[in-house]
């Protein structure tokens, strides 16, 4: 079968199997779908993380905010 999705191979535990197989089945897809969709959402954790900690090395204290309305007043 021909497919355009990379495939990978990882090893897990056993308690990490389980619990794939676990919430394959009550989701009803196949493992191979709940892994990826848990690897796509564990990725998605990853980058607001990142995101996060860019945002608080931008936050500095003693900064003066201008509101809205006095930026875009003529």
């Amino acid at each position: 079968m021909v497919t355009l999705n990379k495939r990978i191979n990882i090893s897990v535990s056993k308690e990490a199997r389980q619990t794939l197989v676990a919430l394959a089945k009550r989701d009803v897809v196949p493992q191979a779908t709940k892994a990826r969709h848990l690897l796509e959402r564990a990725l998605e954790w990853e980058e607001d993380s990142v995101w996060d900690t860019l945002a608080q090395n931008r936050e500095k204290k003693g900064v003066h905010f201008v509101s809205h309305k006095k930026a875009w007043s003529l």
